[in-house]
């Protein structure tokens, strides 16, 4: 049996040949472009010396040749390592050694780290796309020759299993591990979630997300691709900018992490912008502040459907599927082929309810096959063919999963176990507060106190005692924080995400 994951751009270029598959401001590619790019691509990979299984380091930002290089890497046979455009040259040696890579595409806005990185890694073979010179590298282009005349189509045959990618995860918990994931589990996690939301060939979806993080590559990358949707790119996200192409293109779909949503539900051109395509808000990443989904579904007319994922389940693991079936303030139910359970510390299931709360735990055609090279954490992580998520959560007695928190971010207080989540969603309900997040911090007496992070909106004036009482009267005496910290933003990852571990 075979099955490449870059299959689902020959068939779409089959099916919609003129129609556009990639927008860049004035830039379009059409399916049948795009597909002969990565042809091209392939072959000029192939003449590298570079064989199937090969492994072959991606670092873009969100642009076309993001695209064209992802897929010709697929139908090279080769396994892509997607990679943050921000490593410093320690990180880009480390995963480039750590994934045991051969060759680098990179960009010229990185590039000096980029070659130091892959110097102390190794790698000879780096490619730079860029305007000027290449620098320590090779023009991208170089990889774009013609193709033999006799050639129709390269797709080399992959077993479903083989890896199509390894995808790093944050590193929250020590350094970031490779997660290794299947043409099959990649398919099926751009090919289940789009019939779930009922993605159309018609639609136009906005990726503002890096597609270096798993998030877009699944979910808009793998998924526009598989059915044919446009995707028009944006290279980093800004509330005004994001506002205009999606009126410029009459965006269709958009999908964000939560501080996105915020972003755009504040940015003083929301209201003159003329957003009436939009059909439907995808949020996944990190919880969405019931206060926010709220918010966004009010201004925007639109149902906002949350799901739950991660690096090592390919993305979306559950799903709310539309606003009939959805249970507002849930990620949803587990997706065709994916189980999901709550375990308590000696792992044992649980019973379904708010007051049963442990750590979530997944099986199913998602889940990774392991973290490369790393066999010690692969067993740490997935025990009798189950992935322990280190995500705390509940189950209703309907089956929608209710994400609480991480393992790590428990606050224990005094022996009372403490949901930062939980105390953040009050904070959001507060008109002044834009963005929360509750850590706990050292404390002689109690082992750990509550601490909030807050980020006001524009001329907010509320102090630190007034939401102190604020979350007081809304939570149990244990819970609320009883210290708040302003900042004028909070820190976040390449996806957007707020990094608790950075506070």
């Amino acid at each position: 049996m075979s099955l490449n994951l870059a299959v689902v751009l020959r068939e779409s270029a089959r099916r919609h040949p003129d129609r556009a598959a990639v927008i860049a401001d004035e830039h379009r590619l059409t399916w049948a472009e795009l597909d002969g790019a990565a042809d091209r691509f392939a072959v000029g990979l192939l003449r590298q010396g570079l064989g199937p299984g090969d492994t072959v380091a991606l670092q873009l930002p969100n642009v076309p040749q993001f695209v064209i290089a992802w897929f010709g890497i697929l139908k090279a046979g080769l396994v892509a390592v997607p990679m943050n455009v921000l490593f410093k040259d320690r990180e880009v040696a480390y995963v480039l050694g750590d994934s045991r890579a051969r060759a680098l595409i990179t960009w010229q806005g990185c590039v000096e780290a980029a070659a130091k990185g892959a110097a102390e890694a190794g790698v000879d073979l780096v490619f730079v796309l860029g305007d000027g010179d290449a620098g320590p590298g090779r023009p991208f282009e170089e990889l774009l020759g013609e193709a033999p005349d006799d050639l129709d189509g390269v797709i080399v045959p992959r077993d479903p299993g083989d890896v199509a990618a390894v995808v790093y995860t944050a590193g929250t918990t020590g350094r970031p591990k490779g997660a290794e994931l299947t043409h099959f589990q990649m398919f099926m996690n751009a090919d289940t979630p789009g019939r779930l939301f009922g993605i159309r060939s018609d639609d136009v979806v906005l990726v503002a997300l890096p597609l270096f993080h798993v998030f877009a590559l699944s979910s808009q990358l793998n998924l526009c691709t598989r059915f044919g949707a446009t995707m028009t790119l944006v290279p980093r996200f800004e509330a005004g900018r994001a506002l205009e192409v999606m009126e410029r293109d009459r965006v269709t779909v958009f999908e964000g992490v939560p501080t996105m949503y915020i972003a755009l539900l504040e940015h003083p051109d929301r209201e003159t912008r003329d957003l009436g395509s939009l059909r439907v808000g995808i949020s996944g990443g990190a919880h969405i502040p019931a206060e926010v989904l709220d918010a966004v579904e009010q201004a925007f007319g639109i149902v906002v459907l949350e799901g739950y994922g991660l690096s090592e389940t390919a993305s979306t693991t559950t799903f709310n599927i539309s606003a009939e079936e959805r249970r507002v303030y849930s990620v949803g139910k587990p997706i065709y082929g994916v189980d999901v359970e709550v375990r308590d510390p000696d792992g044992r299931r649980m019973p379904h309810g708010p007051d049963h709360i442990g750590e979530l735990v997944v099986r199913g055609v998602n889940v990774m096959r392991g973290y490369r090279g790393n066999p010690e954490a692969t067993a740490a992580a997935l025990v009798d063919g189950w992935l322990h998520t280190g995500d705390r959560a509940y189950i209703d007695a309907d089956g929608f999963v209710f994400v609480v928190g991480r393992t790590s971010e428990l606050i224990i207080r005094g022996g009372y176990n403490i949901h930062p989540g939980e105390v953040e969603d009050v904070l959001y309900t507060h008109p002044d507060v834009r963005e929360a997040a509750v850590i706990g911090i050292p404390d002689h007496r109690l082992g750990q106190e509550v601490h909030a992070v807050v980020a006001l909106h524009p001329g907010a004036t509320a102090t630190e005692q007034e939401l102190i009482s604020y979350v007081r009267e809304r939570v149990a005496a244990y819970k609320y924080p009883r210290s708040v910290e302003f900042r004028d933003e909070l820190p976040v990852g390449a996806s957007g995400k707020i990094l608790k571990r950075a506070l």
